[in-house]
């Protein structure tokens, strides 16, 4: 037979072998891959939520007729329902009751006129789910009236879920809701802070520069039951009367001195139930801007104006109130501060508060804090939030790769170079014997040993950059994430970054997150020194992570060895 023939015959039988094969093959068992099985053995579906008690976000934006009443108002039920599950609407839904609140606000004087009963309430803060809680306590809008005092945005991840429900309740109710501008209900901070960012990830700039405009239709201040002077901050040397304030052109971006800003910004003095100061207005050197009043500015007020006490807002307190000194005249509290943000920032640990005045009669109600989906820093997703970690895994396996010599070999002398050397030199010598115009060949030319050591260097050289950029940039997220809350969803320009107490401990008490949040109490900057410090950490971390001198032994071990003649 001949060997083509025999071929023929073996590439038969192989075919028919492998036929034979795949007839019999057994069909291999069925695998669901939507189960995942944990180390532990317990399976979990990739189709359902592994949290089952957390409901899933609302995944529909509601139609015009399920979102507005016959006459053309808010449906204030629906809204806070769908709030509470996450829902969004659609843009022009949105705009629509921030524009219908503007313009019935700007109808409004600068110092209202409120009668009782009415419940006070203080910062809100972008804490939805604590906003839900207060109304359960306060009562329902729809048979109790309501005085805000500003600073419903900022700090919390449901900023504009407030100030669309509060708008929606000031539509429905205008005669017995009524909301002041606080010191956050402007262009610069909530530019700083997380108000913007916060309306840019949900909806767009068109809705954020539509908030803008309805901040500055708010009042500034209010008369409650003939009584009580209600504002957020405080008090200023500006204000001798109340037509001081009634004269005021309210419908601007707040500036950082004079009568507006005192009366957004102002603070009591820490030692204001001390009595012992004869100054009326100190600088506020908290605030950095405005002034802080003390207990003989108040009562000077009180006397011009023929009021009985100050109700006003501005500052976090454990008790969600505080009472202060009382007058000599009335013997009643000069000055009641109200917080109605409980734990505020998830962090602060503290109760909130309103005031429920009726029938001459103050009652403060108390409240804690409610649950509350969770947000990470900058409304990023999880994806983009760990890469970072990712990438400092994938780097460890290139160091792991790179790491294939032990210490010691890395630290003696290698004798490489040597063997090199004698090999260039006796093919050197031999090709010159044989041919004087020959060369040697290019795996002996030193040029091109020299050239591959540089380009393995800089391969290393970069290795280590790429792992501390994911280093550093891991540490942020870290860092960030950690203390989110404290910072309400973000570190505003690397505050709170000094030090590393902030990372390795929870701020438990009142007064610690107090303090270490006090940063973020001030004026922030201007727009110009905020993009200056943006660039000083930017240029900060950019040295870091090129600084080769921070890249682990490992790499200096390969860098310092590859750097050897």
């Amino acid at each position: 037979m001949s060997n083509q023939s025999q071929r023929a015959k073996n590439a038969s039988v192989q075919i028919n072998n492998a036929l034979r094969a795949l007839e019999e093959k057994q069909p291999p068992n069925k695998r669901d891959f939507s189960v995942y099985i944990t180390e532990e053995g317990e399976e979990l579906s990739t189709k359902e939520r592994a949290v089952k008690t957390v409901e899933p976000p609302a995944s529909f934006k509601p139609t015009d007729q399920q979102l507005f009443l016959p006459n053309g108002l808010p449906n204030c039920e629906f809204l806070k329902n769908h709030f509470i599950h996450e829902g969004r609407l659609h843009e022009e839904q949105a705009i629509r009751i921030l524009r219908d609140a503007s313009d019935l606000l700007a109808s409004e004087p600068n110092l209202l006129d409120v009668p009782a009963p009415v419940t006070v309430c203080g910062d809100v803060h972008g804490q939805y789910y604590d906003l839900m809680k207060l109304f359960e306590v306060g009562g329902n809008p729809a048979n109790t009236a309501y005085l805000f005092l500003g600073d419903y945005v900022d700090r919390g991840s449901f900023s504009i879920e407030c100030l669309l429900y509060l708008y929606s309740l000031k539509l429905n109710y205008p005669d017995t809701f009524w909301m002041l501008r606080g010191n956050h209900e402007c262009k610069h901070l909530t530019e700083y802070f997380t108000f913007k960012s916060e309306c840019l990830h949900k909806y767009s700039s068109t809705l954020y520069e539509e908030c803008l405009k309805s901040f500055n239709a708010l009042p500034l201040a209010a008369i409650m039951n003939k009584q009580f002077f209600c504002v957020h901050g405080g008090l200023s040397p500006e204000l001798r009367t109340l037509d001081d304030l009634i004269r005021i052109d309210r419908f601007k971006e707040p500036p950082t001195k004079g009568l507006v800003c005192d009366l957004l910004w102002a603070d009591p003095v820490e030692e204001y139930d001390e009595d012992n100061i004869d100054q009326t207005f100190l600088k506020n050197t908290v605030r950095g801007c405005s002034y802080a009043f003390t207990y003989k500015a108040a009562c000077q007020f009180l006397e011009r104006t023929g009021l009985l006490s100050i109700i006003r807002a501005h500052e976090a307190q454990d008790a969600g109130y505080r009472m202060y000194k009382r007058t000599k005249t009335m013997g009643f509290p000069s000055l009641l501060t109200m917080f109605s943000a409980p734990n505020y920032l998830d962090t602060y640990n503290n109760k909130a508060a309103v005031l429920k005045y009726e029938n001459n009669v103050m009652n403060i109600r108390q409240f804690n804090a409610s649950p509350h989906p969770y947000w990470l820093p900058h409304f990023m997703d999880v994806f983009t939030w760990s890469l970072p970690f990712v990438g400092e895994k994938v780097t460890d396996m290139l160091v792991s790769i790179l790491n294939i010599c032990t210490e010691e070999e890395l630290e003696e002398e290698t004798v490489v170079n040597e063997g090199y050397n004698n090999a260039y030199d006796h093919t050197a010598i031999s090709a010159v014997a044989s041919s004087p115009t020959s060369e040697p060949p290019n795996e002996t030319d030193p040029d091109s040993f020299e050239a591959k050591r540089q380009t393995l260097r800089n391969k290393v050289i970069a290795i280590g950059r790429v792992s501390r950029m994911y280093q550093v940039l891991r540490q942020e997220s870290e860092s960030v994430a950690h203390l989110k809350q404290l910072n309400s969803g973000t570190l505003p320009k690397g505050s709170l970054l000094h030090g590393s107490e902030g990372l390795k401990r929870t701020l438990s008490s009142f007064e610690e997150a107090r303090r270490a949040d006090l940063v973020n109490e001030a004026l922030p900057p201007s727009r110009e020194e905020v993009s200056r410090r943006e660039q000083e950490k930017s240029e900060k971390i950019k040295k870091d992570i090129e600084n080769t001198q921070n890249s682990g032994p490992v790499f200096q071990r390969l860098i310092r060895k590859l750097s050897q003649g």
